[in-house]
């Protein structure tokens, strides 16, 4: 059996393990890969989304070569955290010209849209995770006005967990406290935050952490309003502006909220868990000398005391 043979058997044989997702002949298309390849440069491009920082927004474009990702300084995208393994992963490109992960027996494995991947195929706006650090997948037609719009996602977006940012959050709570003021409406802000979250990270490490701040957001989105404002207000939380809702209403909203969490299952790798919530609530109507801070500071007061009277529970 010659090398391509050995070459070919021994990928089928890994891509057995599960969490294999090929098309049709893809499979044939990736293991014979020969070293000159016909795809157009630029085509395709991964986009650092996560964490934030220097690097994000940084474009890599993905040409004719195996992209090699890892820690070691020899790889053609080097992450230099624990988290990710020397050589961690590899970007293939197939005749067809598209593009393949195939993850390098890495500790902390390679996840495709929160699913393991040993050999998977990349779809456009797919995510790729590489330990702690998470890169959109583009391709297309048009990958430069994909990547623009990429650069302005993310700077009204949390990457990690897909809900509005920090930043985006503080400006439309100024908008919304002027339009409070000037037509004398009710505003709500609710602030919670995950209780005990440094034990889940402990228990399961940053990737089990990440996975239970998005599943959070995940359900807490899905239960706010179109007018309302949902965000991460940093680390494990977040904050939900609730425009023409008076206090009664915002702490109907919180405990639902808290109900939510506390009744969904949480499940990572094989590990099944249970998390709590704790929030505090302010509200305001008509006042044209509260500002934003202001009123995160008696939200996050509230929020302080629900951590102090036991967790698990909403105070107002």
């Amino acid at each position: 059996m010659g090398d391509s043979e050995h070459k070919k058997t021994d990928l089928i044989s890994s891509s057995q393990e599960g969490n294999t997702v090929l098309d049709g002949d893809d499979i044939d298309t990736l293991l014979t890969v020969p070293k000159q390849i016909t795809c157009q440069s630029g085509e395709a491009s991964l986009v650092h989304i996560y964490p934030t920082g220097p690097l994000m927004g940084t474009r890599y474009t993905l040409d004719e070569k195996i992209i090699v990702i890892g820690r070691d300084p020899g790889c053609d995208i080097q992450l230099d955290h624990a988290s990710v393994s020397r050589r961690h992963a590899e970007i293939r490109t197939g005749s067809t010209g598209k593009h393949y992960v195939v993850d390098l027996k890495s500790t902390n494995g390679t996840y495709i849209n929160d699913n393991k991947a040993t050999i998977r195929t990349l779809k456009d706006g797919d995510n790729l995770r590489i330990g702690d650090f998470i890169f959109r997948y583009l391709s297309g037609s048009n990958v430069e006005a994909q990547y623009h719009e990429e650069i302005y996602r993310l700077t009204i977006i949390d990457a990690l967990t897909g809900v509005h940012n920090k930043r985006y959050f503080l400006e439309y709570l100024e908008r919304e406290l002027a339009r409070s003021a000037r037509y004398d409406r009710y505003l709500s802000l609710v602030m919670l935050d995950l209780d005990h979250f440094k034990s889940i990270n402990g228990r399961f490490g940053h990737l089990g952490g990440d996975y239970t701040l998005r599943e959070v957001a995940s359900v807490l989105k899905n239960a706010v309003r179109r007018e309302e404002l949902f965000a991460r207000y940093g680390g494990e939380e977040f904050a939900i502006i609730l425009p023409e809702t008076d206090h009664e209403g915002a702490m109907s909203m919180a405990e639902r909220l808290r109900q939510l969490i506390e009744a969904h299952p949480f499940q990572f790798d094989e590990n099944r868990f249970h998390v709590t919530i704790s929030l505090g609530v302010a509200t305001t109507k008509g006042d044209a000398s509260m500002t934003p801070n202001e009123l995160i500071r008696r939200a996050d007061e509230k929020l302080f005391q629900a951590k102090n009277a036991g967790r698990n529970r909403v105070e107002g």
